[in-house]
This record gives C-alpha cells, structure tokens and sequence, in this order.
C-alpha cells in the first residue's frame, strides 16, 4: 500500500516558490513536472486517481529531496520554509455545520442568534468566501486578529479541497480566524469578521485522497501563551452534520473554480466566552492523517 502523500508548496531562497510531495516526512521536488499547484489541479479533471500517480511518478523521479522539517521556519526571504497549499485557488467555508458551532453563534449573537439555529437545520448550508492567497498564511506564519476587535478566536478545521471540475482531490488543515464579537452584533457583518489580513492559515499540504467520506480522525486544538497552554480542545469529524458531496454541491452552484477551490467545513471546538486571543500566542491545529498547523497571533 502506497505511503500517504501530501502535496505542498514551499519556498528556497535560490528559487523561490516550489512544488512538492511529501511521503513519509520527505519532500520531493516536483515543480519540474507541476510549476504550481494549479497546473496539476488543472491535470486532475476526469482523472484525479491518474493525476495522483502522475504526481507519485514525478516524486520518484525528483532530483530534489529533502528532510521536511528542514522547512519548520518562520518565514523570511532566507531561509527555506512551507507556503500555504494555495496559489490560485479561493478559499470557502461552510458555516454551523456542527451542533457546538451553532450553541456557540447563538450564544455571542446579541439577538439570541435564531439566524443560526434556522441554517444548522436548512436544505441550503451557509457558505462564504473566506481567502485567497493575498490573506493566507501557511505553517509557522503569522495569523492576524483584528485591532477593531475585543474577542477574536481561531477556528481549526478540516478542509475540503476539488479541482476545477469540482472533483474531491484531497483534504487540508485549515485555520478559520474570527472576530466574535463583530459576527456577534450582526450577522451581515460576517465578512468582516472573517476577511482580513492574514485571517487564513493553511497547511502544511493537501492529503491527496479522493473520497466523498468525511476521513475518520480527529480534530485537535492547542492555544499556547507564554510557554503555558490557555486553552485545549477536540472533536471528532464524525460530528459534521453536512456530507461532502451536499458541501461540494452547493459551493459549485452558479460559481466555478478555474483553478480549483479550497472548503473549509466549520469547527465545532471553540473556546470559552472569557477567553480572546492576544499577540503572541501560538495556535497548533492537528489532524490524524494530515498533520499539524502551527502559527503565532500578531495583531493586523
């Protein structure tokens, strides 16, 4: 049985921005064959089980191969480090699709949030725009609070990634930064609670598996201040309400993706009202099967 492989960008200061997959904590270079992801998301229509081997094929054929936590770098013009798994692609995400999500909205919303209950339990999941490049960060980055907030929170989840045909190619880590507070005094103001300076992080690549059942694994959370973990959490992504092919679906209704799209698919682990996040602090987001996701707080 074939190792798992993840598909990864990151960055060498000799040349910049590059394409890889990882196997078994080794990163092969196969930007010879894929000059970015979404040339090889491009491939991927009406073959994604081909392109996954093309891929493998290429990997193994690198010239170009290296230990992965040689990338484990804040990044910086010299040194090499991760890149978010994104480069044309836009970024989605599916919101209350967990029942904690839900008590969660109705609990900051200051009408008492029947909005929320109403879309946990509609035929139409809520969906919004989340990111492009320009706002997301990948493995080490900094992820941004917002300075015209008082309760900002992360949001760790599973994400869904297609091709531009709209084909499951894989999954991601993804982290859904979130000024409570604003989305809280008003549901219309979602966007900006959500769409900020590096309010995206994702990472450390996409696990290429194309199915339509939800992975069986677990989500985890850790939120570290001063060298002390503040918060822990987890949940199980057998408690997401909706199926991939209904998120998918409806993410490709009336829209498309040239270059493919990433979906994020709603948290369910989320903090105490008492607590917000400062600069500084580290968030850590882990999937069985994935990885981790690590990134510091600056205030933006």
């Amino acid at each position: 049985m074939n190792s798992a492989a993840l598909l990864v960008r990151y960055f060498q200061p000799e040349s910049g921005a590059r394409v890889g997959l990882s196997i078994d904590d080794t990163i092969h270079d196969v930007s010879h064959r894929y000059p970015s992801l979404a040339a090889w998301f491009q491939e991927s229509c009406g073959k994604v089980d081909g392109a996954i081997a093309d891929v493998r094929s290429a990997a193994a054929d690198s010239q170009i191969s290296f230990p992965a936590s040689a990338l484990d770098n804040v990044p910086s013009p010299d040194a090499a480090h991760w890149l978010p798994p994104v480069d044309e692609q836009e970024v989605w995400a599916a919101g209350v699709t967990y029942l904690d999500s839900r008590k969660a909205r109705q609990e900051e919303a200051v009408d008492g949030g029947d909005v929320y209950a109403r879309v946990y339990v509609a035929e139409r999941p809520e969906i919004f725009y989340k990111a492009s490049l320009k706002n997301t960060v990948g493995p080490f980055g900094k992820v941004g609070i917002r300075r015209d907030s008082s309760w900002n929170v992360p949001e760790p989840e599973l994400g869904l990634v297609v091709n531009p045909a709209m084909e499951m190619v894989g999954f991601t880590i993804g982290n859904d930064m979130s000024s409570r507070d604003i989305e809280g005094a008003n549901p219309l103001y979602l966007p900006q609670a959500k769409v900020y300076t590096a309010s995206c992080a994702l990472g450390p690549g996409i696990l290429l598996a194309p199915s339509e059942q939800w992975l069986d694994t677990t989500i985890r959370l850790s939120i570290r201040r001063a060298d002390a973990e503040v918060f822990s959490g987890s949940i199980s992504t057998d408690q997401i309400k909706r199926t991939i092919p209904e998120l998918i679906d409806y993410l490709g209704r009336s829209n498309s993706y040239p270059a493919g799209a990433i979906l994020l698919t709603g948290t369910a682990i989320v903090p105490p009202v008492e607590f917000t996040l400062q600069p500084n602090d580290v968030v850590s987001i882990s999937i069985e099967g994935i990885g981790s996701l690590e990134n510091r707080v600056i205030e933006v």
